[in-house]
């Protein structure tokens, strides 16, 4: 560009005085930001501090989920993977039926799919589904992003308290406390008054 059409667009070429009043101008910026604390942070070696409620990872709570297949319906990306089988409960001592129940036998979601939009936690009708702040489970190879029912409910440990149902803490202990008492099977309670029937 020419001389002559600088000036013919109205702008005129940067003098020595402009160009020293640019070079200033820069330097007060560096100046001013050097004396800032910085913003980042030296992530992998120091964690971030999320906020209780991030929405990370899902995570499962095996006890609660009756394989009622509503999360991997409404996903729209079709990541959830569910198999159970039936099994029946024997009735008690005294009259009654027996009871088929599902059992859980694969709840794995596909990493690899998932959008992480929280329409399966949403639509879980029996709060088997949580949102657990980790954020850093990245793999080398994409196959080994779909994660089974054993390290989905291994997040549970993150989950906060905020995030559960009423009345209770999730997370493995809880998990194997409420399995345990399934397997134990229904517990019956004597009557208080002796030759009454049943109200």
């Amino acid at each position: 560009m020419t001389e002559q059409e600088v000036r013919a667009g109205g702008a005129e070429p940067p003098g020595l005085l402009g160009s020293v009043k640019a070079l200033g101008k820069g330097m007060a910026t560096t100046a001013r930001v050097l004396a800032r604390k910085p913003h980042t942070t030296q992530y992998p070696h120091v964690e971030p501090d999320l906020p209780e409620r991030s929405h990370g990872v899902i995570a499962l709570l095996e006890s609660n989920c009756t394989s009622c297949m509503l999360c991997a319906r409404e996903c729209p990306d079709w990541c959830i993977y569910i198999d159970s089988h039936k099994e029946t409960t024997e009735p008690g001592p005294e009259g009654g039926r027996a009871r088929s129940h599902n059992v859980l036998d694969r709840f794995d979601i596909d990493y690899s799919l998932c959008m992480y939009c929280g329409i399966c936690i949403e639509v879980c009708p029996f709060d088997a589904l949580f949102w657990a702040p980790d954020f850093a489970y990245a793999e080398g190879d994409i196959r080994n992003l779909l994660h089974d029912k054993d390290r989905l409910e291994g997040w549970m440990e993150r989950v906060p308290e905020a995030a559960l149902p009423e009345g209770g803490r999730g997370g493995r202990a809880a998990a194997a406390a409420a399995k345990a008492a399934a397997e134990a099977g229904p517990v019956t309670t004597e009557q208080t008054e002796p030759g009454r029937g049943a109200e």
